[in-house]
């Protein structure tokens, strides 16, 4: 049996824990972090990305980081808004107990951890950021995408890091032609930064 992929619910390799630095302008942040999860050897490029360049979110309300891995988006989320709700959400297994760890281990009290169906239905979301599982192939990330964009509150938005390589542009027209508004943010060391928004009605 292989080693497996970092977006199956129960990684197929032995924990093997380590520790990761992340530091921002703004904070610092020790993650632990282990086999089996997205970039464990180092916060990947991306996210540090979209942790620098991302407009600051707003000062309160629910927010999810939509494939949270082991949790660097939420943690600084959290700490940088923290009268907010930060729903962290993976379908890694490992992961989200990662998450969970880290934020208490990083005084990110807002942030709670869960899998994607243990997320009340009723919840709406002012703010997405998401660093997106690309590798799961197009037609997996498209309902993933379609799945919690819906729940943008209407003046919502959602901010996401994309490799140009791996299709930023082709998934930003995609979503175009879904009926959503796409801004390119950012573009920078190879990625996009897009923010996508509900499209205005009428003209």
């Amino acid at each position: 049996m292989g080693p497996g992929q970092y977006f199956e619910p129960r990684p197929r390799v032995a924990s093997r824990r380590s520790t990761v630095t992340l530091a921002l302008p703004d904070m610092t942040l020790t993650l632990a972090t282990d086999r089996g999860v997205f970039a464990q050897s180092a916060v990947d490029p991306g996210t540090r990305l979209l942790l620098l360049e991302a407009p600051a979110p707003p000062p309160a309300g629910h927010f999810l980081d939509l494939g949270c891995g082991y949790g660097p988006i939420a943690c600084a989320l959290a700490r940088r808004a923290p009268e907010a709700t930060v729903w962290a959400v993976d379908v890694n297994e490992r992961a989200v107990a990662l998450c969970a760890e880290n934020a208490v281990a990083n005084s990110a009290a807002g942030v709670r951890a869960a899998a994607p169906d243990d997320v009340p239905d009723d919840v709406r979301f002012e703010l997405i950021w998401s660093n997106p599982p690309i590798r799961v192939g197009k037609a997996a990330l498209h309902d993933l995408l379609l799945r919690w964009l819906e729940r943008l509150t209407p003046g919502g938005r959602a901010v996401l890091v994309v490799q140009k390589h791996l299709g930023a542009d082709s998934l930003a027209a995609w979503l175009v032609d879904r009926g959503w508004s796409v801004e390119r943010v950012r573009s920078r060391q190879a990625y996009r930064i897009l923010r996508v928004t509900p499209a205005p009605t009428g003209t």
